[in-house]
Protein backbone atom coordinates (compact mmCIF):
# COMPACT_ATOMS: atom_id res chain seq x y z
CA UNK A 1 0.00 0.00 0.00
CA UNK A 2 1.62 3.53 -1.03
CA UNK A 3 0.91 6.07 1.29
CA UNK A 4 -0.54 9.61 0.00
CA UNK A 5 1.07 12.00 2.44
CA UNK A 6 -0.38 14.96 0.10
CA UNK A 7 -4.11 14.13 -0.75
CA UNK A 8 -4.06 14.12 3.14
CA UNK A 9 -1.91 17.15 3.95
CA UNK A 10 -4.80 18.89 6.21
CA UNK A 11 -5.30 15.92 8.45
CA UNK A 12 -1.61 16.05 9.41
CA UNK A 13 -1.23 19.90 9.93
CA UNK A 14 -4.86 19.26 11.94
CA UNK A 15 -3.12 16.58 14.10
CA UNK A 16 -0.05 18.72 14.99
CA UNK A 17 -1.61 21.62 15.35
CA UNK A 18 -4.36 21.15 17.58
CA UNK A 19 -1.48 19.70 19.54
CA UNK A 20 1.05 22.17 19.90
CA UNK A 21 -1.99 24.71 20.85
CA UNK A 22 -2.95 22.41 23.56
CA UNK A 23 0.74 23.01 24.91
CA UNK A 24 0.54 26.61 24.33
CA UNK A 25 -2.36 26.97 26.03
CA UNK A 26 -1.10 25.07 29.35
CA UNK A 27 1.77 26.72 29.01
CA UNK A 28 -0.38 30.14 29.42
CA UNK A 29 -2.26 28.47 32.10
CA UNK A 30 1.45 26.89 34.08
CA UNK A 31 2.56 30.96 33.84
CA UNK A 32 -0.23 32.15 35.55
CA UNK A 33 -0.22 30.12 37.92
CA UNK A 34 0.95 31.63 41.46
CA UNK A 35 2.27 27.81 42.26
CA UNK A 36 4.92 27.71 38.85
CA UNK A 37 5.16 31.51 37.08
CA UNK A 38 6.56 29.42 34.09
CA UNK A 39 5.64 27.70 30.87
CA UNK A 40 6.37 24.68 32.59
CA UNK A 41 6.98 23.55 36.20
CA UNK A 42 10.91 23.78 36.91
CA UNK A 43 12.26 21.28 39.21
CA UNK A 44 15.05 21.98 42.22
CA UNK A 45 18.26 22.27 39.66
CA UNK A 46 16.83 25.58 37.88
CA UNK A 47 15.00 27.75 40.77
CA UNK A 48 17.10 26.28 44.09
CA UNK A 49 15.65 25.39 47.40
CA UNK A 50 15.45 22.40 49.45
CA UNK A 51 13.46 19.22 48.72
CA UNK A 52 12.28 16.84 50.79
CA UNK A 53 10.69 13.13 50.22
CA UNK A 54 9.03 11.55 52.87
CA UNK A 55 7.16 8.60 53.20
CA UNK A 56 5.43 7.22 56.51
CA UNK A 57 6.90 4.15 57.78
CA UNK A 58 3.96 1.50 57.24
CA UNK A 59 5.29 -1.39 59.31
CA UNK A 60 4.22 0.63 62.45
CA UNK A 61 0.94 -0.43 63.55
CA UNK A 62 -1.44 2.43 62.80
CA UNK A 63 0.96 4.33 61.28
CA UNK A 64 -0.65 4.28 57.58
CA UNK A 65 -4.40 4.06 58.34
CA UNK A 66 -5.25 7.51 57.09
CA UNK A 67 -3.89 8.87 53.66
CA UNK A 68 -1.67 12.17 54.61
CA UNK A 69 -3.78 15.33 54.75
CA UNK A 70 -2.51 18.53 51.89
CA UNK A 71 -4.25 20.95 54.34
CA UNK A 72 -2.79 19.52 57.68
CA UNK A 73 0.71 19.55 56.10
CA UNK A 74 0.32 22.55 54.64
CA UNK A 75 -0.99 24.17 58.19
CA UNK A 76 2.67 22.69 59.31
CA UNK A 77 4.70 24.70 56.91
CA UNK A 78 3.17 27.95 58.26
CA UNK A 79 4.03 27.33 61.53
CA UNK A 80 6.98 26.77 60.38
CA UNK A 81 7.37 29.85 58.98
CA UNK A 82 7.43 28.11 55.23
CA UNK A 83 4.08 29.13 53.99
CA UNK A 84 4.03 29.00 49.89
CA UNK A 85 6.02 25.83 49.61
CA UNK A 86 5.10 23.57 47.26
CA UNK A 87 3.09 19.93 48.45
CA UNK A 88 2.64 16.91 46.65
CA UNK A 89 1.04 13.67 48.34
CA UNK A 90 2.59 10.79 46.58
CA UNK A 91 1.46 7.39 45.86
CA UNK A 92 -1.56 5.55 45.54
CA UNK A 93 -2.15 5.52 49.13
CA UNK A 94 -1.45 8.95 49.65
CA UNK A 95 1.98 7.95 52.75
CA UNK A 96 4.64 9.84 50.79
CA UNK A 97 5.14 13.39 50.72
CA UNK A 98 7.65 15.64 48.59
CA UNK A 99 8.07 19.36 49.60
CA UNK A 100 9.96 21.68 47.95
CA UNK A 101 10.99 24.85 49.83
CA UNK A 102 13.44 27.84 50.13
CA UNK A 103 17.12 26.39 51.19
CA UNK A 104 16.83 25.37 54.47
CA UNK A 105 19.76 25.13 56.85
CA UNK A 106 20.49 22.20 58.55
CA UNK A 107 18.53 23.13 61.74
CA UNK A 108 15.54 24.19 59.60
CA UNK A 109 15.32 20.88 58.25
CA UNK A 110 15.41 18.90 61.85
CA UNK A 111 12.69 21.22 62.93
CA UNK A 112 10.81 20.74 59.96
CA UNK A 113 10.97 17.17 59.66
CA UNK A 114 10.29 16.81 63.76
CA UNK A 115 7.00 18.91 63.34
CA UNK A 116 5.93 16.75 60.31
CA UNK A 117 6.81 13.26 62.38
CA UNK A 118 4.57 14.90 65.27
CA UNK A 119 1.48 15.57 63.42
CA UNK A 120 1.58 13.08 60.85
CA UNK A 121 3.32 10.00 62.34
CA UNK A 122 6.54 7.87 61.87
CA UNK A 123 8.88 8.08 58.50
CA UNK A 124 10.42 5.09 57.26
CA UNK A 125 14.20 7.04 57.32
CA UNK A 126 15.60 4.30 54.66
CA UNK A 127 13.31 6.41 52.18
CA UNK A 128 13.89 9.85 53.20
CA UNK A 129 15.47 11.73 50.24
CA UNK A 130 16.58 15.69 51.04
CA UNK A 131 18.22 17.60 48.01
CA UNK A 132 19.18 21.12 48.53
CA UNK A 133 20.53 23.60 45.19
CA UNK A 134 21.54 26.89 45.47
CA UNK A 135 19.55 29.79 43.87
CA UNK A 136 23.25 30.47 42.08
CA UNK A 137 24.18 27.61 40.93
CA UNK A 138 20.11 26.72 39.63
CA UNK A 139 19.81 29.30 37.93
CA UNK A 140 23.58 29.06 36.52
CA UNK A 141 22.15 25.40 35.19
CA UNK A 142 19.30 27.28 33.66
CA UNK A 143 21.38 29.58 31.77
CA UNK A 144 23.68 27.02 30.14
CA UNK A 145 21.11 24.42 29.69
CA UNK A 146 19.02 27.27 27.49
CA UNK A 147 22.70 28.17 25.79
CA UNK A 148 23.24 24.74 24.88
CA UNK A 149 19.90 25.06 22.82
CA UNK A 150 20.46 28.21 21.32
CA UNK A 151 24.10 26.76 20.61
CA UNK A 152 22.36 23.29 18.72
CA UNK A 153 20.06 25.18 16.80
CA UNK A 154 22.34 28.11 15.25
CA UNK A 155 24.32 24.72 14.21
CA UNK A 156 21.59 23.06 13.00
CA UNK A 157 20.42 26.09 10.73
CA UNK A 158 23.75 26.23 9.40
CA UNK A 159 24.13 22.64 8.41
CA UNK A 160 20.89 22.56 6.60
CA UNK A 161 20.86 26.27 4.89
CA UNK A 162 24.57 25.02 3.48
CA UNK A 163 23.25 21.43 2.28
CA UNK A 164 19.99 22.21 1.06
CA UNK A 165 17.89 25.12 -0.65
CA UNK A 166 16.21 27.77 1.61
CA UNK A 167 13.13 26.62 1.44
CA UNK A 168 13.86 22.89 2.42
CA UNK A 169 16.23 24.25 5.27
CA UNK A 170 13.03 26.62 6.54
CA UNK A 171 10.36 23.63 6.90
CA UNK A 172 13.06 20.99 8.41
CA UNK A 173 13.43 23.82 10.73
CA UNK A 174 9.95 24.17 11.48
CA UNK A 175 9.19 20.42 11.68
CA UNK A 176 12.25 20.79 14.52
CA UNK A 177 10.39 23.28 16.66
CA UNK A 178 7.15 21.28 16.13
CA UNK A 179 8.89 18.59 18.09
CA UNK A 180 10.07 20.76 20.65
CA UNK A 181 7.32 22.35 21.68
CA UNK A 182 5.23 18.91 20.98
CA UNK A 183 7.37 17.73 23.66
CA UNK A 184 7.30 20.91 25.93
CA UNK A 185 3.47 21.25 25.95
CA UNK A 186 2.80 17.70 26.87
CA UNK A 187 5.35 18.04 29.76
CA UNK A 188 3.35 21.29 31.01
CA UNK A 189 0.48 19.38 30.70
CA UNK A 190 1.50 17.10 33.34
CA UNK A 191 3.34 19.61 35.30
CA UNK A 192 -0.40 21.08 35.80
CA UNK A 193 -1.91 17.50 36.01
CA UNK A 194 0.53 15.61 38.22
CA UNK A 195 3.00 18.32 39.69
CA UNK A 196 5.56 16.91 37.23
CA UNK A 197 8.91 19.06 37.18
CA UNK A 198 11.42 19.30 34.95
CA UNK A 199 15.02 19.11 35.71
CA UNK A 200 18.44 19.70 33.89
CA UNK A 201 17.93 16.12 32.23
CA UNK A 202 14.88 17.49 30.71
CA UNK A 203 17.22 20.07 28.72
CA UNK A 204 19.63 16.59 27.53
CA UNK A 205 16.37 15.20 26.23
CA UNK A 206 15.37 18.32 23.76
CA UNK A 207 18.74 18.26 22.64
CA UNK A 208 19.08 14.31 21.75
CA UNK A 209 15.14 15.02 20.38
CA UNK A 210 16.28 17.92 18.05
CA UNK A 211 19.53 15.52 16.33
CA UNK A 212 16.84 12.45 16.07
CA UNK A 213 14.46 14.81 14.37
CA UNK A 214 16.72 16.65 12.13
CA UNK A 215 18.71 13.36 10.84
CA UNK A 216 14.82 11.63 9.96
CA UNK A 217 14.21 14.87 7.92
CA UNK A 218 17.27 15.23 6.21
CA UNK A 219 16.68 11.53 5.11
CA UNK A 220 13.46 12.27 3.89
CA UNK A 221 15.04 15.39 2.01
CA UNK A 222 17.87 13.35 0.38
CA UNK A 223 15.57 11.33 -1.08
CA UNK A 224 13.06 13.81 -2.32
CA UNK A 225 16.04 15.73 -4.01
CA UNK A 226 16.98 12.43 -5.85
CA UNK A 227 13.70 11.52 -7.40
CA UNK A 228 13.15 15.12 -8.85
CA UNK A 229 16.77 15.24 -10.51
CA UNK A 230 16.20 11.69 -11.50
CA UNK A 231 12.78 12.80 -12.93
CA UNK A 232 12.67 16.42 -13.46
CA UNK A 233 9.43 16.43 -14.72
CA UNK A 234 7.44 15.01 -12.16
CA UNK A 235 5.22 17.39 -10.20
CA UNK A 236 5.85 17.95 -6.27
CA UNK A 237 3.48 15.98 -4.48
CA UNK A 238 4.44 12.61 -6.74
CA UNK A 239 8.45 13.26 -5.96
CA UNK A 240 7.27 13.59 -1.98
CA UNK A 241 4.70 11.02 -1.74
CA UNK A 242 7.47 8.30 -4.00
CA UNK A 243 10.29 9.67 -1.61
CA UNK A 244 8.38 9.49 1.56
CA UNK A 245 7.09 5.70 0.54
CA UNK A 246 10.55 4.89 -0.12
CA UNK A 247 12.36 5.55 3.09
CA UNK A 248 8.72 4.85 5.40
CA UNK A 249 10.05 1.56 6.42
CA UNK A 250 13.27 2.97 7.41
CA UNK A 251 11.72 5.77 9.41
CA UNK A 252 9.77 3.63 11.14
CA UNK A 253 12.41 0.95 12.07
CA UNK A 254 14.53 3.21 13.66
CA UNK A 255 11.96 5.06 15.45
CA UNK A 256 11.02 1.72 16.58
CA UNK A 257 13.96 0.48 17.95
CA UNK A 258 15.14 3.73 19.14
CA UNK A 259 11.44 3.03 21.36
CA UNK A 260 12.02 -0.48 22.96
CA UNK A 261 14.99 0.59 25.28
CA UNK A 262 13.28 4.12 26.14
CA UNK A 263 10.30 1.82 27.03
CA UNK A 264 12.03 -0.36 29.10
CA UNK A 265 14.40 2.88 31.05
CA UNK A 266 10.80 4.12 31.71
CA UNK A 267 9.23 1.50 33.25
CA UNK A 268 11.86 -0.22 34.94
CA UNK A 269 14.98 2.74 34.71
CA UNK A 270 13.86 4.25 38.57
CA UNK A 271 12.36 7.45 39.50
CA UNK A 272 15.48 9.27 38.21
CA UNK A 273 15.47 7.89 34.51
CA UNK A 274 12.05 7.79 34.18
CA UNK A 275 10.73 11.19 32.70
CA UNK A 276 13.84 11.78 31.09
CA UNK A 277 12.75 8.55 29.16
CA UNK A 278 9.31 10.04 28.57
CA UNK A 279 10.56 13.46 27.17
CA UNK A 280 12.86 11.09 24.26
CA UNK A 281 9.75 8.53 23.83
CA UNK A 282 7.80 11.38 23.11
CA UNK A 283 9.66 13.65 21.27
CA UNK A 284 11.45 10.70 19.08
CA UNK A 285 7.60 9.92 18.22
CA UNK A 286 7.01 13.28 17.55
CA UNK A 287 10.17 13.85 15.44
CA UNK A 288 9.39 10.75 12.84
CA UNK A 289 5.70 12.02 12.99
CA UNK A 290 6.68 15.51 11.76
CA UNK A 291 9.31 14.05 9.14
CA UNK A 292 6.65 11.73 7.62
CA UNK A 293 3.86 13.84 7.73
CA UNK A 294 4.14 17.90 8.26
CA UNK A 295 8.37 18.61 6.66
CA UNK A 296 7.74 16.85 3.33
CA UNK A 297 3.89 18.27 2.74
CA UNK A 298 4.64 21.77 3.85
CA UNK A 299 7.64 21.75 0.90
CA UNK A 300 5.63 20.30 -1.46
CA UNK A 301 2.68 23.19 -0.89
CA UNK A 302 5.22 25.67 -0.80
CA UNK A 303 6.68 24.56 -4.21
CA UNK A 304 3.27 24.41 -5.09
CA UNK A 305 2.10 27.99 -4.18
CA UNK A 306 5.77 29.60 -5.68
CA UNK A 307 4.88 27.86 -9.15
CA UNK A 308 8.23 25.66 -8.82
CA UNK A 309 5.99 22.28 -8.69
CA UNK A 310 7.48 21.22 -11.96
CA UNK A 311 11.94 21.00 -11.59
CA UNK A 312 12.26 20.92 -15.48
CA UNK A 313 9.87 24.02 -15.40
CA UNK A 314 10.79 26.18 -12.69
CA UNK A 315 14.63 25.66 -14.20
CA UNK A 316 13.20 26.76 -18.04
CA UNK A 317 11.81 29.63 -16.27
CA UNK A 318 14.73 30.96 -14.44
CA UNK A 319 16.95 30.47 -17.66
CA UNK A 320 14.78 32.68 -19.62
CA UNK A 321 14.25 35.37 -16.58
CA UNK A 322 18.76 35.63 -17.26
CA UNK A 323 19.81 38.36 -19.72
CA UNK A 324 22.04 36.68 -22.41
CA UNK A 325 25.49 37.03 -22.17
CA UNK A 326 27.48 39.60 -24.81
CA UNK A 327 24.21 41.84 -25.44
Amino acid sequence: MKLQIIKQRSLWWAISGAVVLAGILSMLISVSRPDIRAPLRPGLDFIGGTRLQLERDCTQPGNCDEPIDVAQVRNIMAEQGLAGSSIQVLGEERQALSIRTRDLNTEERTSLQAALTESLGAFDPQRTQIDTVGPTLGRQLFIEGMLALLVAFAGITIYLTFRFQLDYAFFAFVALFHDVFVTLGIFSILGLVIGLEVDSLFIVALLTIIGFSVNDTVVIYDRVREVLQLNPGEHINDAVNDAVNQTLSRSINTTLTTLLPLVAIFFLGGETLKYFALALIIGFIAGSYSSIFVASSLLAWWRERTGKAILAEAVTAESADEPESGT
